[in-house]
């Protein structure tokens, strides 16, 4: 053991930075983006990739679900697939964006950034009835038609360019606070802050993971590679012995419902349109929009967090485009088989930097394995017993990690210069303070309601108070999340208040910010790079 443990240590020593490129090659990278791990631990690693976004993938359509009145007035065969189809969606979008998109090896899962305009839809359906219908398919059927629609605009922002033209005003006093928002968007986490939280649980995951990957990393590779499923396994085996033996009761936040897990159908008929033909509402297509908006914010500061964590170079304006328009390709892939959007998964992000794979190989196994247990209801149940005190210690270690990535951006800009502290100083407080008011706020119907938008419209023409309430949904929305509000601050401050390329990052970041040409994208490795880059140059003219 002792022995492996050295040549890890050496293997790590060995790394530093690139003396051309000036890009610092992190010395914690077990395996790089490009690199293939034997099959049988990549599928283990696979695995492990996609148990640190589960809680998430999860959460978001059991709110959607509940939200709908599907948790009550369907049959748990109904939730079930309901549930599956996101863990197949997600499969499917991480192998197009890891193949086909921008290739860094992110993990695509249902966003928490459009979980705000997918509530205000079922709350309008659910309440008075839009189109005939008044229930939980009737508002799912708005909520798919919402998402096609507004996936639509971000392809065409994607493909046609616009979104990798904002990557010459990002600087890293942009970027640090818009990654470290991130993280810090989920200290409050209910897994993590409930009132009725088990400690002990809890911090028995959170203590496995930092034993496994901070103490123990230099004794095995096991340890290194291996943290989080060593973690989560345990904790979930001790919290299962624990309710089997009535120690922990089913009112308790650690319980284990074992029953449940044969308590569905062994495969799932998952479908496109499988829950009917979508329906099209203009003013549910604007909130949607909105919360795509928050969710381009959110990925490009993954795309930042990635390319830093692995020691890459900072992505280039064609890797950002070809990454927006595959997201929005693969949210109207969602919204045809009924689900609440896809996006890029900061879980997995920091799961890397706590086990040092990066591979993109491995990332795109488990892809497959999320496809195939997708189908499995049996497994789906399985993954949903795992008590919230074992996710709020994965959250924990996950989004700390993505914090301290966000801080090492840093290190390109000059800390005595006083713009510079202040716009990260603003931009992390207004980060969390904002949407931390409007989390007073159950949806954007209540903060109509609170700013008496209705009165103050009142008399005025249809086209007016279409065009009001779009934009103060979309306020309440972009307000909501934390990188968005954090991240466009930031942009503003720092493209307008005074400073040098030296002093703002910009001229380190432009030497260690890749090549158009290195990043290359399918079109390129299959159809010809000869004729991309004409294509390329044409549409530039």
């Amino acid at each position: 053991m002792s022995n492996a443990g050295d040549e890890f240590s050496n293997r790590d020593a060995d790394r530093g930075t690139d003396a051309d490129s000036g890009v610092a090659v992190s010395e914690d990278i077990e395996y790089g983006i490009d690199e293939k791990p034997p099959l049988g631990e990549s599928l283990v690693l696979g695995i492990q990739h996609y148990l640190t976004m589960v809680g998430a993938n999860i959460a978001v359509p059991l709110i959607l679900a509940d939200a709908m009145g599907m948790l009550e007035n369907a049959s748990p065969s109904v939730t079930a697939r309901f549930i599956g189809t996101f863990f197949v969606v997600s499969g499917i979008a991480t192998l197009a964006q890891t193949t086909f998109g921008n290739r860094y090896p992110i993990v695509q899962g249902a966003p928490f950034s459009m979980l705000a305009p997918a509530l205000a839809i079922i709350t309008v359906v659910t309440s008075g009835g839009v189109g005939g219908g008044a229930g939980w398919q009737a508002a799912l059927l708005q909520l798919q038609g919402a998402i096609i629609v507004a996936a639509t605009v971000q392809v065409a922002m994607g493909y046609l360019g616009l979104v990798g033209k904002l990557r010459r005003f990002l600087s890293p006093v942009v970027i640090a606070p818009t990654i470290m928002l991130i993280g810090l968007a989920l200290f409050n986490a209910p897994q993590i802050t409930a009132s009725n939280q088990s400690w002990p649980l809890l911090g028995l995951t959170l203590g496995l993971i930092l034993l496994f990957s901070q103490y123990l990393d230099v004794k095995h590779r096991a340890f290194r590679l291996y943290p989080v499923i060593l973690a989560l396994v345990i904790a979930w085996v001790v919290a299962a012995a624990l309710s089997a033996g009535g120690v922990i009761t089913d009112a308790h936040p650690g319980y284990v419902p074992l029953g449940d897990v044969t308590d569905t159908q062994p495969l799932l008929p998952i479908y496109p349109f499988q829950w009917g033909t979508p329906q099209i509402t203009t003013a549910f297509v604007v909130g949607m929009f909105a919360g795509v908006l928050a969710s381009i914010v959110e990925s490009i500061g993954d795309y930042y967090a990635v390319a830093n964590i692995t020691g890459s170079g900072a992505p280039s304006e064609k890797r950002i485009n070809h990454g927006i328009g595959m997201e929005g390709l693969m949210n109207v892939f969602s919204g045809i088989m009924g689900t609440g959007g896809s996006t890029s998964y900061s879980e997995n992000i920091g799961a890397i930097g706590l086990t040092g794979v990066a591979s993109r190989y491995v990332v795109q196994l488990g892809a497959v394995i999320m496809i195939v247990f997708g189908f499995i209801g049996y497994f789906g149940q399985l993954v949903a017993t795992i008590p919230d005190p074992i996710i709020g210690g994965l959250f924990i270690a996950m989004f700390a990690q993505i914090v301290a990535v966000g801080i090492s951006n840093l290190r390109h800009v000059d800390l005595d210069s006083s713009r510079n502290t202040f716009v990260i100083g603003f931009a992390l407080f207004v980060g969390l303070a904002i949407p931390a008011y409007m989390g007073n706020f159950e949806s954007t119907i209540a903060f109509r309601e609170a700013i008496d938008l209705e009165a103050t419209l009142a008399g005025q023409p249809g086209w007016l108070e279409a065009a009001a309430q779009a934009i103060v949904d979309t306020i309440f929305i972009i307000g909501s999340t934390g990188m968005a509000v954090g991240g466009l601050a930031a942009l503003v401050l720092d493209n307008t208040i005074p400073g040098s390329r030296e002093e703002r990052g910009l001229a380190h970041w432009d030497r260690i910010t890749e090549d158009e040409s290195e990043f290359e994208s399918f079109w390129d490795r299959w159809l010809g790079a000869d004729d991309n880059a004409a294509f390329d140059a044409e549409r530039q003219d």
